[in-house]
C-alpha cells in the first residue's frame, strides 16, 4: 500500500490538508471521503487500509477549520464553501486517477456534503455512500439552537462547545478514549454554522427525488448523536431504483468504528466493488 499526504487549496485560496492510499497494483476504483464535523481524516486509516487490501484507491482530506486544513474551528461563511472545496479536491486528484471510477463517500456531516454535492451534479459518479448522514435539526441542546438562529445574523462566529458525547460514536471504550484523547478533534460549533447545516439539510430533504446515482446509506438503529429516522426518511424519498439502506439494529455513530467494524466496512466495500 502507498501512501502520500499533500495540500491543495479549497474555495477562496485555504490551504487544505489531503492523503490518498494505494494498492501497489493498478486500482480499481478510486473512493473519495468526507470525515464529520469535529473530527479529521486521519481517524480513516483502518478504512483506508481495508478498501486498498480490496484494489480500491481512497483519497480524503480535512474539511476547513478541521485536523490539519487552515481556517477557524467549527465556522463556514456559506455552505457553499464545502461544496467547492470537495470540487476542488477532486479536480486536484484527477490528475492522478481520472482513469478510475469514482465513489464518493460521507460519514455524518462529511455524509450531508457528498448529498448535497452529488444532487447538484452527479456527473461520472459510480455511487454516493452516506454513513450516518446529518440530514435533520442538530441533535444539541435547544437553547443553543435557538441562540444559534439569532446570532448568526449578527454575530455569526460566535462560537460555543457542541458538547458532543462521545460514547455515542462507539460501543468500543478504547474508541471513544481515542477520540476524547485526539488533540486534532474539537469540538466548537458557531452561529453560522448552524444555520448553515440547518438549511442545507432542509435543501437535500426537499430534494431527494432528484438523486440520480446509486445510494447506501448506513445508520445505527440507535444512534443517539444523528437521528436515524432523518436516514430513513431521505431514502424514502429518492426515487432512484438502485438504493440500499444498511440498517444496524444495535450500532451507535460510527458504523467504521463500532464493535463490529470489521463487518460492517467489507459489506461497505462489497457494495463499492459492486458498483463500479
Amino acid at each position: 500500500m502507498q501512501h502520500q499526504e499533500f495540500q491543495y487549496h479549497g474555495a477562496g485560496g485555504l490551504a487544505l490538508f489531503g492523503q490518498s492510499w494505494k494498492p501497489d497494483t493498478p486500482a480499481r476504483a478510486l473512493v473519495v471521503m468526507t470525515h464529520g464535523h469535529g473530527e479529521h481524516s486521519g481517524r480513516y486509516g483502518h478504512v483506508a487500509a481495508s478498501l486498498v487490501s480490496r484494489g480500491l484507491a481512497v483519497a480524503t482530506y480535512d474539511l476547513r477549520g478541521h485536523g490539519r486544513s487552515e481556517g477557524p474551528r467549527g465556522y463556514v461563511r456559506d455552505w457553499d464553501n464545502y461544496r467547492q472545496d470537495l470540487k476542488m479536491f477532486l479536480a486536484h486528484v484527477d490528475a492522478e486517477f481520472s482513469d478510475l471510477p469514482l465513489l464518493l463517500y460521507g460519514h455524518s456531516f462529511g455524509g450531508t456534503i457528498v448529498l448535497d454535492y452529488v444532487l447538484r451534479d452527479p456527473t461520472n459518479l459510480n455511487g454516493v455512500i452516506a454513513s450516518a448522514p446529518s440530514l435533520g435539526r442538530p441533535n444539541i441542546p435547544a437553547i443553543l439552537f435557538t441562540l444559534s438562529q439569532i446570532l448568526s445574523k449578527i454575530y455569526p462566529r460566535f462560537s460555543m462547545a457542541t458538547q458532543l458525547d462521545a460514547t455515542t460514536l462507539s460501543r468500543d471504550p478504547q474508541v471513544v478514549s481515542a477520540y476524547q484523547n485526539d488533540p486534532m478533534v474539537h469540538s466548537v460549533g458557531t452561529a453560522r454554522l448552524g444555520t448553515e447545516l440547518t438549511r442545507i439539510t432542509d435543501w437535500i430533504q426537499a430534494n431527494a427525488a432528484k438523486l440520480q446515482v446509486p445510494l447506501l446509506i448506513v445508520h445505527g438503529a440507535k444512534d443517539g448523536l444523528v437521528n436515524p429516522e432523518d436516514s430513513r426518511r431521505f431514502f424514502d424519498n429518492v426515487e432512484y431504483h438502485d438504493k440500499t439502506y444498511m440498517d444496524l439494529p444495535d450500532g451507535f455513530h460510527e458504523p467504521h468504528n463500532d464493535i463490529d467494524k470489521e463487518k460492517v466496512i467489507k459489506e461497505i466495500g462489497d457494495w463499492m466493488l459492486d458498483h463500479i
